[in-house]
């Protein structure tokens, strides 16, 4: 009974990997489809470049909360492992403000734009799926990336360029 729990509690902990690989598995197959069928039977897909946007779309967001909770976004750690002790702190406090407010202000804005094409119904050409439904997954994305940045930060997740370094590979 336990164990269930715990693959539930890892696979909600995980849901936004859970998502970006769900939906990479389902490029990966219509990409695949999409050549089989244009090259051996000469059926495009027409649609095929849509469906791709809105998954190239999805997997982005959706994993990028998890790059945040697992330290592997780019970073120039150099710098501030150069500094004393203190001034790191310092540079950590500054750096979390900077995340926090970019992150904010990328949220109220994308709130704005899938308010509009919520209104507007604008939809792709093709398939006429909403766009709204397409660029909406930033929302909790954004909310995502702020906690999982936060969890990092708190459990003191290092990069994996970092993690190499401190292992001695």
């Amino acid at each position: 009974m336990k164990e269930n729990q715990f693959s539930l509690k890892s696979c909600l902990s995980n849901l936004d990997l859970v998502i970006a690989g769900v939906v990479l598995a389902i490029l990966i197959v219509l990409t695949f489809a999409g050549v089989i069928w244009r090259y051996f039977l000469s059926k495009p897909f027409v649609w095929l470049e849509e469906v791709q946007l809105a998954c190239m779309v999805w997997i982005v967001f959706a994993a990028a909360g998890a790059a945040f909770r697992l330290g592997n976004h780019v970073a120039i750690e150099m710098i501030v492992d150069l500094l004393p002790r203190f001034l790191q702190k310092i540079v950590q406090v500054l750096i979390s403000v900077v995340v926090v407010v970019v992150l904010g202000y990328l949220l109220y804005n994308t709130i704005g734009f899938v308010e509009v094409f919520f209104r507007t119904g604008r939809s792709t050409s093709i398939m006429k799926i909403p766009y709204w439904l397409i660029y909406g997954i930033a929302i909790p994305a954004y909310v995502d990336m702020v906690v999982s940045y936060f969890y990092s930060v708190i459990k003191g997740v290092k990069s994996e360029a970092k993690e190499a370094a401190s292992s001695g590979e």
